[in-house]
């Protein structure tokens, strides 16, 4: 990382500390007991060894949930160790997730993490009212990112499952994003409502449901952030540009969470800032009952740790919060 802040004391995760960076974030949690999370059918050469690293940094102990002849093929293939492993013998990916979405219903692991299969039909079997994992909460996708360009790490949501959202997904979405906030601890997190424009326009959809939600937390529907918006992307992460635009706002240019209109804007700002930016990133699905870690082939190492590292401080933050 470029800037590497100290932890200081705050009032968020269970250890009383401010996630400041994403490396960070993955040296606060070591030493932390490893969480027992199912990885769901990792019949990939990257996804499996995505999940051997979490194991080895000591961040996880992942169960398999795959046929274990095709596990022990890709292993021996990539020299991947799996001596150890819990693995669950199922025939496909179809009962894998299902499978895998049934233990994290029964408890019989605390988070869950999508291998090589399709999103759909991983997230269909976690939505399966059976499982009883479902919650009142929508389910939305939150990436957390850090770039040298921006003083601390900021959520981008919802870049991943919702596309184009209602205003009452944005709603869902909207505290899903203040409650990882708070398990990253921030306790008040700046929430940005991002349009195009700063202003409301009845022709621009967004700029109305900004408003709506903004008004929302103004009413206590929403609470525990400060939400603003409209905010155009220049306004919610620099002070320069909301004063030129005399914008008064405690959250414009400082903005801990900034609210995409839909999923191919969020998508799209969320890898221009990977790709383009060097930004670090991790990413969670929150609104169930327990983590999910929705990765990719394309996720680099870092970013597979930071996911699994948020998975276990929410799996904490949701233990405490059941007893």
């Amino acid at each position: 990382m470029s800037h590497t802040n100290p932890l200081p004391p705050g009032s968020g995760d269970a250890s009383g500390a401010t996630i400041r960076s994403v490396q960070r974030l993955i040296e606060h949690v070591r030493g932390m007991e490893p969480l027992r999370m199912a990885v769901v059918h990792p019949c990939h050469a990257l996804s499996l060894a995505g999940a051997m690293d979490a194991r080895d940094a000591g961040l996880i102990h992942p169960v398999l949930v795959a046929p274990r002849a095709r596990l022990h093929s890709i292993a021996a293939d990539a020299r991947i160790d799996l001596v150890g492993c819990e693995i669950v013998d199922v025939p496909h990916s179809h009962a894998a997730a299902a499978t895998a979405a049934r233990m994290a219903g029964k408890r019989e692991v605390e988070a869950l993490m999508k291998g090589s299969l399709h999103t759909d039909e991983f997230l269909a079997a976690i939505l399966d009212a059976d499982t009883g994992l479902r919650t009142e909460r929508r389910l939305t996708h939150c990436f957390v990112m850090e770039t040298a360009a921006y003083p601390r790490p900021f959520i981008i949501t919802d870049a991943a499952i919702n596309i184009s959202p209602t205003l009452p997904d944005k709603v869902d979405i909207v505290r899903n994003a203040i409650d990882l906030a708070h398990a990253l601890g921030v306790p008040e997190p700046k929430v940005a409502i991002l349009a195009a424009v700063e202003t409301v326009n009845p022709r621009m959809p967004s700029t109305l449901d900004a408003a709506a939600l903004c008004k929302m937390a103004d009413r206590d529907q929403i609470t525990g952030g400060l939400l603003d918006g409209p905010l155009a992307l220049d306004n919610a992460v620099s002070p320069d540009a909301a004063r030129v635009k005399g914008i008064r706002s405690a959250v414009a240019g400082q903005a801990d969470v900034l609210v995409v209109p839909d999923l191919e804007s969020g998508n799209m700002l969320a890898k221009q800032l990977e790709y383009l930016g060097r930004a670090d990133s991790a990413g969670i699905v929150m609104g169930a009952r327990v983590p999910i870690v929705l990765t990719s082939r394309a996720d680099s190492r870092q970013s597979r740790l930071a996911s699994c590292a948020i998975a276990l401080l929410l799996a904490r933050r949701y233990r405490t919060a059941s007893r």
